[in-house]
């Protein structure tokens, strides 16, 4: 049972026999779990609710070599209208909390809202940065996730790990490589089971008011109304990405749904019934677009899958 030959239905079963029946699902449409909202149907979608269950859904996939992604909130993924073939583990099931002094470790399917409320619900600061982005702890490490002057690694002090051998690990912030939207993690193929933050005490209030702060300069100035990856592409050096794609008369550009955002140029949005060829359509006009009036090849934030 290998590559694109496997067998899902032995797959299914398989998984199932780990997971649960109910945790297992055949042709599930990726377009209701990507905040893109377009993408064709996976194979299998297996959600894993513990993480001895993710650990041995995972041995058992790369035991038989199915292909297999691991899903987070969906929040910078772009699936194919084709769909995945293969299996996709979504770490949603991955709940836990908890806390020993000023440090709190969340399961990778707790999204940073929740991590955030947590923290405002302790009075612990630090983790303000994340409130409005709308991944899950696992892909926020994995990404190492960031905004308004923060990022994950600035509070990350480890997170524990099923390594590429299946081994399960405790892995030190400082040995993730944390660089800007990359890491070890995402490098060397590490699946995020949990991750633990060191924050420090801070008066609620303040911390409230940072966050409303933060949520109200995004409402302003990002279209949140529409589906999309968050920001397109990667800040180019010596550049801002938005501000190159206006200037090469991109800002509204327009296949099909998909749109350069008319409010935030850094943006490719969903206006209602956008494919995911419609996106990639957009993205590689810009990217041409740029390169041709500037030299500036832009880099793509958003991770192609199928």
């Amino acid at each position: 049972m290998s590559g694109e030959t496997f067998d899902r239905r032995a797959a299914a079963r398989g998984l199932a026999a780990i997971l649960g029946s109910g945790r297992v699902l055949e042709d599930e449409p990726m377009s209701e779990h990507t905040t893109f909202r377009v993408g064709g149907p996976a194979d299998l979608y297996a959600v894993p609710e513990s993480a001895d269950g993710l650990v041995r859904a995972l041995a058992w996939l790369r035991e038989r070599d199915v292909p297999y992604f691991l899903l987070g909130k969906g929040s910078d993924l772009l699936v194919s209208d084709a769909g995945y073939r293969g299996v996709i583990v979504a770490a949603d099931g991955l709940k836990g909390f908890s806390r020993e002094g000023d440090e709190l470790t969340f399961g990778a399917g707790v999204s940073l809202k929740e991590a955030t409320d947590k923290a405002l619900e302790l009075g612990l600061g630090g983790l303000e940065f994340a409130c409005g982005i709308p991944g899950s702890v696992g892909g926020a490490c994995y990404m190492n996730a960031g905004a308004y002057g923060g990022q994950m690694a600035d509070v990350l002090v480890r997170v524990r790990a099923v390594m590429p051998d299946g081994s399960v690990a405790d892995v030190p912030a400082d040995e993730l490589e944390l660089g800007y939207r990359t890491s070890l993690i995402r490098t060397a193929g590490l699946v995020v089971v949990s991750a633990t933050v060191r924050l420090e005490p801070r008066d609620p209030a303040e911390i409230s008011a940072t966050m409303q702060d933060l949520t109200r300069r995004r409402e302003e100035k990002q279209p949140l109304e529409f589906g999309s990856a968050g920001s397109t592409f990667k800040r180019p050096e010596g550049h801002f990405a938005g501000k190159l794609i206006t200037d090469a008369g991109c800002k509204g550009y327009r296949v099909g749904d998909a749109q350069v955002s008319t409010k935030h140029a850094g943006f490719v949005v969903n206006l209602g019934h956008a494919t995911a060829a419609d996106v990639h359509a957009v993205i590689e006009h810009v990217q041409e677009e740029v390169e041709r009036q500037f030299g500036v090849r832009l880099e793509c934030e958003v991770i192609s899958l199928g």
